[in-house]
């Protein structure tokens, strides 16, 4: 019989306090509860990571040493357990080679799409390509200059795994002796060539080697045919010793293990051998230009079949830029070179008689010269330069055109052997987009493959919604046969961009990098992905889903959730949005308190079983009877930052005010260009101007209002460590203070023990039997690793002779054990150390232990405490300070808190810009720009700006419009307005 719920017993992983919990099978259950108090460790590390245990488990142990392990979680029994999918905010991919259209696999379907119904065109003239005879293929041989010799060959293998030990026999039985196998040439009378079965291969059986003469005609058709039989209509044509200026007009073959097989010349004369490829079915007639086989691989850039020979399918190259080499233009001209020091003799020796060439002094500023002097100093000059220099030998002399500063660092980063110089010329280099692909990252020959008159690489820089409409009803512009073989496919490809519009991705192109996606983007598009799987009775356990959605967009994700559980399948969702909890069929609401004062369950029903709850405050939340305040004033200002000509991305010429002295909010919708906005521009054009890196900022006509701050702090979403060593403490430095205080007590003097001797990262007073982590790996093999206190100092991390040293009886170690709260009592009379603790207290760490891994913290703890440690650096009171999604993991009771740190830094003088979708912090905030109306190409405007009363007021922002049900003032009506809202029960009397 089927269990009606997934019962939980005796859970304690964490802090979680031996708990029972039942979650019903086949329903959304939320789980929420302040920051802290055990959601993650009951959701992700006890039901989770023991259903994905239990699966490792179902396995062989042969298998079991191929597969990560989990640890099992400390829990008694978990019944009722599903099969487990997690759905995490981690980065779909970090591999530049990923794009949205690889980790969704739209990709490999417009792959297959291309590969079985696109129409090949010529790269040169456009014109279709059609077959080729081998009369023709004859003809282009025959086009060589007299006594050229050429082999005939067949390709038999191409890229392939294995031995080929049965293909050689063959071969050898019918007649053929020479084969080329991954370009080397072998005699199969001599000796089968040995080869590795583990890697590809590409096996040619050369058919005839020839002289091209006239004479020869007969044999090289007898020859091209036999080849075109044996290679499936495909003919190799390799030119051992290419004459100079040949031009064969084939598609030029790759080498095995390059991505092209050209030389840099456009007539490969530079190559040591030339390698065409004929094919009997693809050659354009007027060109002369045969193009090889169209197969899915052939638009892969990842496969050397497909990708760009000169970017290698990045679709980038790095190349030396001229902004970055002259920085200042009126700078004089011997120092206006930024890599050329003129104090260095090579290049006062070039630079003196290139202007002397020149007839100009190098005093001179370099905007002051002609326009074709600097452009013959900046990259060779078009005529013969004298050069005369002084030796201890005497006067040396030459005459011979100037190199230019840019080709001599381009050339030198090729040529040189020292890492110091290569990073030395990287400096003066900016990532562009590859000239030859123009970003597409395909070679010419797979971009001019068309299916109704669009490419790959157009289908490509679509939005996902734009994508969906094109190919709705793609089949009546096929014909019968294309429309046969295309069905299946293009039901595939819609079904797939239709799951992505549905969780709110229709702004996102197929061609954008998955490294630059956000966890919540991430997480979105593997829902999509598993909503597309159409499993049944599957326990889906997701985190934060909602995180970097605007309200519009958050009831279509609900919409999608539910359709998951409607499938027969059970959710289990850590969650903060109200919305998402009051469509959830069940909430359980972990707490009372965070920490050690948390890992209970305050209460598990339904919503208005959560209301009812006098313990609950996110019941409180939830029937109104706690909110955060609309402040009742908004602040003015006398300046401002001001973003002119922003045009990153899809951003649309923008110029921005952002208040000096206000509490700043970006909104929008997602894809609308906040982050672009804040990121790329505000961010990086501040620190290349404020700082003078070298940092790309994104484009920008100028900003104006710098003078009025002082630096900038950006904080942002990434972890703050990613060893076990990262703590809290060490992460805010107040653990320096404390190792100090303990250098100061009288048994460490009488020792001699300094500061370090506290450190358990340095050999003196750390145990060096864990080197100072607590904890001992035991591998185990096949079975999951175990991690168990250190014998040598029981988990304290520090040898005896340090934990002798105490204060207040407390040992380092005992300290590290202490809650944040614990130990601002404990600290009491040290300012410092109270200072930074309370900074901790400030944004609802209190509960947090000194010593807590960084790795365990979840990621609105980490973003907290980077707050926490920018608010105990000096401050000015002119900093700006930059924040991206600061809710992000945050209870309302936390954010709460959250927002009286950002009123506070505001009040001190300085300017808080924030990118936000969390509407009790927009609400807060002074000023708001509103981006939209929509995301992507339909993005990157501004929308509304002003007051968040002036925003609600605004009938053409999402915004606005989801504002007016939270402000007061605005009597307007929003698009929740009519929502029933459940209130706490009434006491009995």
């Amino acid at each position: 019989m089927t269990r009606e719920y997934i019962e939980v017993r005796g859970a304690e992983e964490h802090n979680l306090k031996d708990i029972d919990v039942e979650i019903p099978r086949e329903e959304l259950t939320v789980v929420t509860g302040l920051s802290g108090s055990g959601k993650s460790s009951l959701a992700f590390e006890t039901v989770y990571a023991e259903g994905q245990r239990r699966y490792i488990e179902s396995l062989s142990a042969y298998a079991r040493n191929f597969l990560g392990q989990m640890d099992k979680p400390q829990v008694e029994t978990v019944e009722g357990l599903s099969p487990a999918i997690s759905i995490d905010q981690k980065n779909a991919a970090n591999n530049p080679r990923s794009t949205v259209g690889t980790v969704t696999e739209l990709h490999d379907y417009l792959r297959l799409l291309y590969a079985r119904v696109g129409t090949p065109h010529c790269p040169e003239c456009g014109r279709e390509v059609g077959e080729q005879s081998a009369q023709n293929m004859v003809r282009r041989v025959l086009e060589l200059p007299e006594g050229t010799r050429a082999k005939i060959a067949a390709p038999v293998v191409r890229d392939q795994k294995g031995a080929f030990e049965d293909l050689f026999d063959d071969l050898t039985s019918e007649g053929y002796a020479r084969v080329e196998v991954d370009g080397e040439p072998y005699d199969l009378t001599m000796d089968d060539p040995d080869l590795d079965e583990n890697f590809d291969h590409t096996i040619d059986v050369i058919v005839d080697r020839v002289a091209v003469s006239a004479e020869a005609r007969s044999r090289i058709t007898d020859s091209v045919e036999t080849a075109l039989e044996e290679g499936d209509g495909i003919v190799k044509v390799i030119l051992p010793d290419p004459p100079e200026d040949v031009e064969l007009g084939g598609a030029t073959a790759r080498s095995t293990g390059d991505l092209a097989g050209t030389g840099e010349s456009e007539d490969h004369s530079d190559r040591e051998r030339l390698v065409v490829e004929f094919s009997e079915d693809l050659a354009c007639t007027h060109c002369g230009i045969d193009i090889s086989e169209i197969e899915t691989r052939s638009f892969s850039f990842n496969s050397p079949h497909g990708a760009c020979p000169e970017c290698e399918g990045l679709g980038e190259t790095k190349e030396v830029s001229e902004d970055l080499v002259i920085e200042d233009p009126s700078k004089p001209l011997k120092h206006v070179f930024e890599p050329w020091s003129y104090d260095r003799t090579y290049y006062s020796r070039q630079l003196d008689n290139v202007a002397d060439h020149f007839g100009v002094s190098l005093e001179t500023p370099f905007e002051d010269l002609d326009e074709s002097i600097q452009r013959q100093f900046l990259y060779g000059t078009d005529s013969l330069v004298h050069f005369e220099w002084q030796t201890k030998n005497g006067t040396r002399e030459k005459t011979e055109r100037f190199e230019g500063v840019i080709p001599n660092l381009e050339r030198r980063h090729v040529e040189t052997d020292s890492d110091r110089a290569r990073e030395h010329i990287e400096e003066f280099m900016a990532v562009t987009t590859c000239p030859e692909c123009e970003g597409t990252r395909l070679k010419a020959e797979s971009r001019h493959v068309l299916v109704e008159g669009t490419s790959i690489t157009e289908v490509n820089r679509m939005s996902i919604g734009d994508a969906l409409a094109h190919f709705e009803g793609l089949e009546q512009a096929l014909d019968a046969r294309d429309t046969k073989i295309a069905e299946e496919i293009l039901k595939e490809i819609r079904a797939r961009l239709g799951f992505m519009c549905e969780v709110g991705l229709e702004y996102l192109t197929l061609d954008r990098e998955a490294a630059t996606l956000s966890g919540g983007e991430s997480q979105r598009i593997r829902l999509a992905t598993q909503i597309g799987s159409g499993l049944v009775g599957v326990l889906y356990v997701l985190d934060e889903p909602s995180i970097g959605l605007h309200q519009r967009d958050n009831d279509r994700l609900l919409n999608t959730l539910a359709e998951l559980r409607d499938l027969g399948n059970t959710l289990l969702v850590v969650e903060h949005d109200e919305e998402t909890m009051r469509r959830a069929d069940n909430i359980i609401d972990m707490g009372p308190g965070p920490g050690k004062r948390g890992g209970e369950v305050v209460v598990n029903g339904d919503q208005q079983d959560v209301i009812d709850c006098e313990d609950s405050v996110t019941g409180e939340y939830l029937s109104g009877e706690r909110q955060i305040p609309v402040p009742d004033t908004r602040r003015d200002s006398d300046g401002a930052l001001t973003v002119e000509g922003a045009r990153q991305h899809n951003l649309a010429d923008l110029d921005v005010d952002l208040p000096l002295g206000n509490f700043t909010a970006i909104t929008g919708v997602s894809g609308s260009g906040k982050s672009t906005l804040m990121h790329d521009v505000l961010y990086k054009g501040l620190v290349r101007r404020m700082n003078d890196t070298d940092v790309n900022p994104g484009e920008h006509d100028d900003i104006e209002g710098i003078d009025e701050i002082e630096t900038v702090r950006l904080i942002d979403q990434s972890p703050i460590g990613r060893t076990p060593r990262s703590n809290p403490a060490t992460y805010t430095n107040v653990f320096d203070h404390i190792r100090e205080l303990f250098a100061e007590t009288s048994l460490a003097k009488q020792r001699g023990y300094e500061k370090g001797r506290f450190s358990f990262n340095v050999k003196g007073g750390r145990c060096e039997a864990c080197g100072g982590q607590g904890n001992v790996k035991i591998e185990m093999n096949f079975l999951s690793d175990v991690y168990v206190p250190c014998e040598e100092c029981d988990g304290a991390r520090y040898n005896d002779e340090t934990l002798d040293v105490t204060y207040k009886d407390a040992t380092i170690a005992d300290v590290l054990d202490m809650e944040v709260e614990e130990a601002y009592e404990f600290f009491e009379g040290h300012t410092g150390i109270r200072r930074r603790l309370k900074l901790l207290k400030d944004v609802g760490l209190g509960y947090m232990q000194l010593g807590q891994p960084s790795t365990t913290l979840s990621g609105g703890e980490a973003q907290r405490i980077k707050l926490a440690e920018e608010l105990g650096k000096k401050d000015t009171g002119e900093t700006l300070y930059l924040l991206d999604e600061p809710t992000t993991g945050l209870h309302h009771e936390d954010e709460r808190k959250l927002i009286d740190v950002l009123h506070r830094l505001t009040d001190e003088g300085n300017t808080v810009v924030v990118i936000e979708h969390e509407l009790d912090l927009v609400k807060n905030a002074d000023h708001i720009v509103d981006l939209g109306p929509e995301g992507g190409e339909n993005g990157g405007t501004i929308v509304a700006e002003g007051t968040p009363e002036d925003v609600a007021r605004n009938d053409d922002s999402y915004t606005g419009q989801y504002l007016r049900d939270l402000l007061p003032k605005v009597e307007l009506e929003g698009p929740r307005a009519d929502r029933d809202v459940a209130t706490p029960a009434a006491d009995d009397d």
